[in-house]
């Protein structure tokens, strides 16, 4: 019996359809903060911050992947997220995450000539998500 909360979710990257299905809720941030979608929300268009993506498909079923950046396009019957790259925990090399999380911490506190520390504070904040990402798909 199909569930009369579910709406229609796509992720869709430049290079793939990350995914396509039902569900009953998605959340994700954005540059405005986290947002929690439901079947009939207010339409809305925002600008996603890189976090964990939470794809509920069932009261069961919970799905987390790394979403970096993107756009994301809420419809009262669907959900559309335009990213520019979306990773599954099981995508997700940990041991380079956690490099590039060091890399980009030293980057920020030594601050040596030449650094772009917007680009710095950006591969921290993805490497974070990277790792808690796999962190919440591996407390399943």
């Amino acid at each position: 019996m199909a569930d009369d909360r579910a709406f229609k979710l796509r992720v869709i990257t430049p290079d793939r359809v990350f995914y396509e299905g039902e569900v009953i809720m998605v959340e994700l941030k954005t540059t405005e903060g986290e947002i929690g979608v439901l079947k009939r929300h207010i339409p809305l268009t925002a600008v996603i911050a890189p976090g964990v993506l939470y794809i509920k498909e069932s009261e069961e079923e919970i799905k987390v992947a790394a979403l970096h950046s993107g756009f994301v396009e809420v419809l009262q019957d669907s959900v559309t997220i335009l990213a520019e790259v979306v990773e599954w925990p099981s995508e997700i090399d940990e041991k380079r995450a956690e490099e590039a999380r060091i890399r980009a911490e030293r980057r920020l506190s030594e601050k040596p000539m030449g650094t772009d520390l917007n680009r710095a504070t950006l591969a921290l904040e993805r490497s974070v998500v990277r790792i808690e990402t796999l962190n919440k798909g591996n407390s399943k």
